[in-house]
């Protein structure tokens, strides 16, 4: 591998490259050229002598996985398809189809989504409300979350709801053994178990992983850390490994100021303990920001300066001042929608109005290329950043977006929900998975059910409902149980018959998909099987417009040729389940399948303006953001029905106070990543009335725009004043007679 170019990073960056023999934390700062620093650091690696196969780089989506294996083999070339780049959940399934048996799981278990998660539950619990299922969905995840398992939960319940979660969690994970599946907190936490109580595939792991990169680490929750630290070296008891040689080698990449995600699990604990678990820790501040102006800089350094330091840093930029962060007032909710829509018009037509300075554009929707020493300072002109894709409208939650569409709708403006319907989550898309599964995992009773009614094939509620006693009586799958001798004691021949047929064909196709390799015979296979199984009639019954049904008969040829491109290595496993373009049989990719939430030729570059919450805006930028809503009550959310709500208490614990406070502080955090998402220009706007209910209410600007402490000479804007007075002077230049 040829020589790195230094001189494309900055020395910060340099110095958290170059960093090789022992644990290292990177204190990367919004826009500042993190994934830039992980990727040169692979190359680094390399190029030190570490054999590719011993590095892993994690991080926390399949998408950020893609892009940073794409980055790593862009810079390292043919190597970078040998190192292990995948998510937390993806690493889990590795470990438990390689060591797994030693916890009871066949290698070829299913990985449930969460409907059937929920479906589980409502079994267990004896419930059929799908809220109560959802509620316990979310204490046991919690519980799985902090790395407790149903009797350790059971001890801590504090109250009557949470002793009935535990006692319904105990009965699903029983149902979840029985079926051999896992669901996604399970492929954290039995990792864990792994390697907390098996020594040899600890030693196994640990030997593997001769350097790990962890990206966005303060995302990371209770059992991630414990995980990364036996991977790194550590026995459980806090102590080296004997058979490793010198310190922990990890690199944990993060920004304790974009910690978001506390309400599933992540916690700036795993932070503190660092320096703590690891005293020879070597910490690297990256604070050169290569995305925003200083004017948007500076709002984000004042927002988030009262929030308490684990590591204290600052932002800086040298893009120039740029366009003052603007401030607009709405009169309520559909008035904010028009002032929205009247801004994109406006800086479309006319551009901004100091335009000396600012970031060059890197592609949309991913994380920035910046982390050039010299980067390019672009003198930005009129015609620059007027296509919708520039622009993005950021909001807290998504019952807010439905004024936008309505305004840009209005305006014929194209634009796209963020975070909408996963492809994956389309009931064509789940019958074929379950199917998938299925031939994977025969003991996969929620995929058995789905499979066998999708399409229907004259097996009946009845006949299933009798196997289903059948296989719980006798502690059986539904598949295994349709085989059994005694069956026929319970169940009519005619319906003996239909379930044997049904089986005999399940084995038929894993044969058959076990032995079906490259995208040719995948593609051929899986259009032979719809033909059988009728799927295309099944759809056009099934829906009352011949438009609906072929929309969806088109989403399945999309989805099949997909898969049969996956066969054939076509496409890069975007999980990370495997690191190479490998050629594979069908039941091999449908293994994974589980892990994907979404096929990533469907991302294309549209040319449409965005509407994201703030939440999943995270890791994104565009040249213009909005960021609307900003009120007290929504940003930060709700915060002052739970003062009230403390007021009303006659006693208010500290544990109270200092939840309070956490909240607020996430909450901060969260407008800090939406005021850095913005390379060129930002307005914040809010609402003096909004809706509650079906009433509007009075409403008060965010605290955290006063503390964005803006210069109030220049802050304020009416976008619609802008847009009529460049419609005036377009109407004055055309009265103009031509000469």
């Amino acid at each position: 591998m040829s020589a790195l170019p230094s001189n494309a990073m900055n020395l910060a960056q340099q110095e958290a490259v170059n960093y090789l023999h022992g644990p290292c934390l990177v204190l990367a700062g919004a826009g500042s050229g993190k994934t830039r620093v992980i990727t040169h650091k692979i190359g680094r690696l390399i190029q030190m002598g570490l054999a590719p196969q011993r590095i892993a780089a994690i991080t926390f989506t399949n998408k950020a996985a893609a892009e940073m294996r794409e980055r790593a083999k862009g810079l390292i070339g043919k190597p970078a398809g040998e190192v292990l780049i995948c998510t937390f959940h993806a690493l889990g399934v590795r470990m438990l189809r390689a060591n797994g048996t030693v916890l009871g799981l066949k290698p070829q278990f299913s990985i449930l989504d969460t409907d059937d998660v929920t479906s589980i539950l409502k079994d267990a619990g004896g419930s059929t409300d799908a809220a109560t299922a959802r509620a316990w969905q979310w204490t046991i995840s919690a519980w799985k979350s902090a790395g407790l398992n149903a009797a350790q939960a059971q001890a801590v319940a504090a109250n009557d709801t949470e002793r009935l979660a535990s006692v319904v969690m105990a009965r699903y994970e029983e149902r979840l053994t029985a079926y051999q599946s896992v669901d996604f907190d399970d492929l954290i936490s039995l990792p864990l178990k792994l390697l907390r109580e098996h020594a040899d595939v600890r030693a196994q792991w640990q030997t593997r992983m001769g350097h790990v990169l962890v990206d966005e680490y303060q995302d990371t929750n209770a059992t991630q850390y414990e995980m990364l630290k036996l991977l790194v070296g550590c026995e459980p008891d806090g102590s080296r490994a004997a058979h490793l040689d010198g310190d922990a080698r990890f690199t944990a990449v993060g920004d304790d100021d974009q910690s978001i995600y506390g309400w599933r699990g992540a916690t700036l604990d795993n932070l503190k303990k660092l320096p703590i678990d690891f005293p020879k820790l070597k910490v690297v501040k990256l604070e050169q920001n290569y995305r925003s102006t200083s004017a948007i800089l500076r709002a984000a350094n004042n927002v988030i300066g009262p929030n308490p330091k684990l590591f204290p840093k600052n932002l800086w930029s040298d893009l120039g001042e740029g366009e003052p962060v603007r401030v607009v007032d709405a009169d309520n909710e559909e008035h904010e929608a028009e002032r929205t829509v009247a801004r994109i018009q406006s800086l479309r037509v006319n551009g901004l109005a100091s335009p000396d300075a600012a970031p060059g554009r890197p592609k949309q929707g991913t994380a920035p290329s910046g982390g050039s020493a010299v980067h390019a300072v672009t003198s930005v002109g009129a015609q620059q950043y007027r296509e919708f894709k520039d622009f993005a409208v950021l909001y807290r939650a998504n019952h807010q977006a439905k004024p936008f569409e309505k305004a840009l709708r209005k305006a014929n403006i194209p634009y796209k929900v963020s975070g909408g319907q996963s492809f994956f989550d389309r009931a064509e898309i789940r019958d074929l998975c379950a199917w998938f599964r299925l031939w994977a995992n025969n003991d996969d009773d929620p995929a058995f059910l789905r499979a066998i009614t999708s399409p229907k094939r004259g097996i009946g509620h009845q006949t299933l409902g009798s196997l289903g006693v059948f296989a719980s009586k006798y502690k059986l799958s539904l598949f295994e149980a349709l085989f059994s001798s005694s069956l026929a004691a319970v169940l009519q021949a005619r319906a003996v018959g239909s379930l044997h047929e049904f089986g005999r064909y399940v084995n038929d196709l894993q044969f058959r998909a076990k032995h079906t390799q490259g995208a040719e015979n995948a593609r051929v296979f899986l259009t032979d099987w719809l033909k059988e199984i009728g799927y295309e009639k099944h759809l056009h019954d099934g829906e009352e417009t011949e438009k609906l049904a072929a929309a969806k008969w088109s989403n399945v040829l999309e989805f099949c040729d997909w898969m049969a491109q996956r066969c054939g290595g076509q496409i890069d496993d975007t999980a990370g389940v495997a690191t190479s373009r490998e050629v594979k049989n069908l039941l091999e990719v449908s293994q994974t399948i589980a892990l994907l939430s979404t096929i990533s030729e469907r991302e294309n570059d549209q040319n449409v303006v965005t509407l994201s919450t703030l939440h999943a805006a995270k890791g994104l930028e565009w040249p213009h953001v909005m960021l609307v809503g900003v009120t007290e009550g929504m940003l930060p959310f709700k915060l002052r029905e739970q003062a009230a709500e403390a007021e009303a208490t006659p006693v208010t614990t500290a544990s109270a106070q200092e939840a309070g406070e956490a909240h607020l502080q996430e909450e901060r955090r969260l407008m800090y990543v939406g005021i850095t998402r913005a390379q060129r220009s930002l307005a914040v706007s809010w609402t003096k009335r909004r809706k509650k209910g079906r009433e509007l209410v009075a409403a008060l600007p965010s605290r955290f725009i006063a503390e964005m402490a803006l210069d109030k000479a220049t802050a304020k804007e009416d976008p619609r004043e802008k847009l009529r007075a460049l419609r005036a002077e377009f109407a004055a230049r055309a009265a103009i007679p031509k000469t």
